[in-house]
């Protein structure tokens, strides 16, 4: 495979898509399955796509993009790792491997159990795993040394029994994902408006006069919102980005699966603007919008006309404007320019199209919610929508995108250690038995209590913990302190070999698969960014006999630590219905829920913010106040001068999965290992092209973090930023490096040392 640096020339989409989705397809051995099961993707009475939870437009024959495609391949395919594999592979040597290697080996056959003293795995039963994990959790001295961890990926079905399986042994330790990636948003939405979900619906983006796009990638991370914005931009919405790199879907994009763009030059601008704040300069610029709104509308006002603000909403739905109008008033235009990075003149053009704008939506991703500001940037953000009242009618709202099929759905059915205070009175009272009560862990937390030795057995339901989580050492020696470790997983990944004393891998059923139990094939449910739940039954033969599905191993977990006096668990399983019958007496919004998923496409969950029911401590939606952040870098370096560095996905990677080594869109192909800095930051470093470099981050705590081999590539972002792949750049970031209030490890906000390496390599 060879390493090259070349810019890439085309569109987001079009025929590079085209040819990447065919090479996956045919790369996964089961070529004509998976063409089929692309035909089933996120349609009625087929599967919902385990990539990212952008909501399906209904009646369509092709709901798919290029990276979902990658992840139906990369799940549907034909290679099993079997007991053959490991038994020529002891663990230490599979350390050693790529992640790319271990994902690219194909579906965990079936369970496995880690014998130290040979270094391999072993084939185990399903009833011997299930006895021993009852053994090691009958032995703790208490229910909260279990952690329970959840990928985004599990249905609402699987999250909700594995919910109910840890409260009623005792414990609210439910780290997630959404810890990690998405928290603040949650956390700023539930203060400002009292739901921590965003407002808008899909069919919002047909409406909206003015869509502003902050902090996300969604060529590479949530392809399917191209088209939504593309058909916006087409039929004159105004497209404003903020974000730091230039990426080429947030610039243009050739639908696929039009014939016209493909056989015709054709392509569709998204942007109408594109500004590159510095990283963590955004909560500056969205300031910098709302002092020009507020000093036009008060000049309309002195002039005898109609002002910007909606002063009907504020009055009636709103409080604290005033003390918001002050601090944005005392904040300078030289703090802002300073801080956003961006001109007086950039800022006033992004604020004329939102004062022209009867409708905008502002829509977000990880690009705002990994830093240390992120809660405070999220509520300006909604500060600027409620000047204006931008919420609540069609075309307009809060929208943040989550990015993992159904993180969203497991928050919303209870994975969340802090639970709300009514939620656990339901399930009291619907079960019969006290729940507990005591704030759980989030996932820093969890990692922080298994490195004391506080947390004794670590349960994954899917995920990719030691690759996703922060302080890559660090996290592996916390696993190492448990006593047991078990991930339930579709493929092998960097957690199966970062393990406590005793290891369990049990393989699950992937979402393309069909699943069927005692009472007859099963379908699922899942939730996406805009509040819809709808059923997903997969289509394909599962690779391997010995798979089960992640609700029938968690009632296998559950039946054997609580037995069955106050749950049926095995019943449950054998029938999903039973299940979401449970779902529908104990959670707001699932009323009648089997009946509702009879609708084709599914149901709107709702949002009270969208029907002007504010859920907050003052009964409205509230505006906050506070001044810019006093700096961007979270540490200063001893006379020599940092960057800040953001961690980021390559155009062939969902996640933690690596599904190649190319990033087609930033003209990288054949590696990874690069660092992408502004041509005059390289000149001023007196470094040049290709020179390999070495990153050390800075952070109070003594600790030596550092990453070598990093290949500088020139590229369109702002001087004094850099950013590289994650997880190779997961041991610069500090597991207490954490946003304000959301606990979040600021991986887009890492102050590092840049080093030119004195032994270059050759290549």
């Amino acid at each position: 495979m060879s390493k090259k640096i070349k810019p890439y020339q085309g569109a987001a989409g079009g025929w590079g898509a085209l040819a990447s989705t065919t090479r996956f397809v045919l790369g996964s051995k089961k070529p004509a399955a998976n063409l089929r099961n692309l035909l089933r993707a996120n349609q009625v009475k087929g599967f919902d796509c385990p990539g990212c939870a952008w909501g399906d437009e209904q009646g369509k024959h092709f709901s798919f993009c290029e990276n979902g495609a990658k992840a139906i391949s990369w799940e549907a395919t034909a290679s099993k790792v079997t007991p053959a594999f490991f038994r020529q592979h002891p663990v230490s040597r599979l350390r050693q491997q790529s992640d790319y290697f271990l994902e690219y080996q194909g579906r965990i056959e079936q369970p496995m159990y880690l014998n130290r003293e040979t270094d391999h795995y072993e084939p185990i039963s399903w009833d011997e795993a299930f006895a021993l994990i009852g053994r090691h959790l009958s032995r703790l001295a208490h229910p909260d040394q279990l952690e329970l961890y959840t990928s985004g990926r599990a249905s609402n079905e699987a999250a909700y029994l594995y919910q109910l399986f840890g409260r009623l042994f005792g414990t609210n330790n439910f780290p997630d994902c959404s810890n990690l990636c998405h928290e603040a948003s949650g956390v700023a939405l539930s203060r400002a408006i009292g739901v921590g979900k965003g407002t808008v619906t899909l069919q919002d983006f047909e409406q909206s006069d003015a869509i502003f796009v902050f902090g996300q990638n969604p060529g590479t991370n949530h392809p399917r919102m191209l088209h939504s914005l593309r058909n916006a931009s087409r039929q004159g919405t105004a497209i404003v980005s903020f974000n730091n790199l230039k990426e080429r879907g947030l610039e243009r994009f050739a639908d696929p699966q039009s014939p016209a763009e493909m056989l015709t030059s054709k392509d569709s601008s998204i942007s109408s603007l594109y500004l590159c704040p510095r990283l963590g300069g955004d909560m500056a610029a969205v300031r910098g919008i709302a002092k020009l709104i507020l000093e036009w509308d008060a000049a309309a006002l002195e002039r005898g006309e109609q002002g910007l603000l909606d002063r009907d909403f504020i009055t009636r739905h709103t409080q604290g404007l005033d003390d918001y109008m002050a601090d944005v008033a005392a904040t300078s235009w030289q703090q802002i320019e300073n801080q956003s990075g961006l001109s007086r003149t950039d800022i006033h053009k992004a604020a004329e199209i939102y004062a022209g704008a009867r409708r905008a939506i502002c829509t977000w991703a990880m690009g705002i919610t990994q830093h240390k500001h992120s809660v405070a940037t999220i509520r300006e953000i909604v500060n600027l929508q409620l000047l204006r009242g931008q919420i609540g009618k069609p075309g307009a709202g809060l929208c943040p995108v989550r990015g993992h099929s159904n993180v969203q759905g497991n928050r919303t059915v209870g994975i969340n250690e802090q639970p709300d205070t009514a939620f656990l009175d339901r399930l009291e009272h619907h079960f019969g038995t006290p729940m507990p009560r005591q704030p759980g862990h989030n996932a820093v937390a969890a990692i922080q209590a298994m490195l004391d030795g506080h947390s004794k057995v670590f349960i994954a339901l899917g995920g990719n913990i030691a690759a996703a989580a922060p302080d890559t050492h660090v996290t592996a020696e916390a696993l190492a302190n448990c006593d047991l470790t078990v991930q339930i997983s579709t493929k092998l990944n960097r957690s199966h070999l970062m393990t406590g004393k005793e290891a369990l891998i049990l393989p699950c059923l992937g979402r393309t698969e069909t699943d069927i139990r005692a009472s007859g094939p099963q379908f699922i449910t899942v939730e996406d960014s805009f509040s819809m739940v709808h059923a997903s039954q997969g289509v394909g033969k599962p690779n391997s006999p010995h798979q089960r599905s992640e609700t029938a191993i968690i009632a296998g977990i559950a039946q054997a630590v609580l037995g069955r006096q106050t749950v049926d668990w095995i019943a449950l399983a054998d029938d999903y219905n039973r299940i979401r019958d449970h779902m529908a007496a104990t959670l707001p919004g699932f009323e009648q829920f089997n009946e509702r998923l009879q609708q084709p496409g599914g149901f709107y969950l709702g949002n009270s913010a969208a029907e002007y029911i504010w859920q907050t401590t003052t009964g409205k939606a509230n505006f906050a106040g506070g001044p810019l952040p006093a700096h961007l870098l979270p540490a200063e370096a001893d006379g020599e001068t940092a960057s800040i560095l953001q961690t980021l996905r390559s155009h062939d990677q969902y996640n933690t999965t690596i599904y190649g080594m190319d990033d087609r869109y930033r003209g990288v192909y054949g590696q990874r290992m690069v660092l992408f800095m502004h041509p005059d930051e390289i000149r001023r470093r007196a470094l040049h092209e290709g020179d390999e470099v070495e990153m050390i981050s800075l952070w109070h705590d003594g600790v030596t973090r550092s990453v070598s081999g990093f290949r500088v590539v020139a590229y369109d972002i702002p001087a004094g930023n850099v950013a590289a792949y994650y997880p190779e750049t997961n041991p610069l970031v500090p597991l207490h490096s954490t946003g304000d209030d959301s606990h979040t490890p600021t991986s887009k906000s890492i102050a590092v040392l840049i080093r030119k390496q004195e032994n270059q390599r050759i290549i």
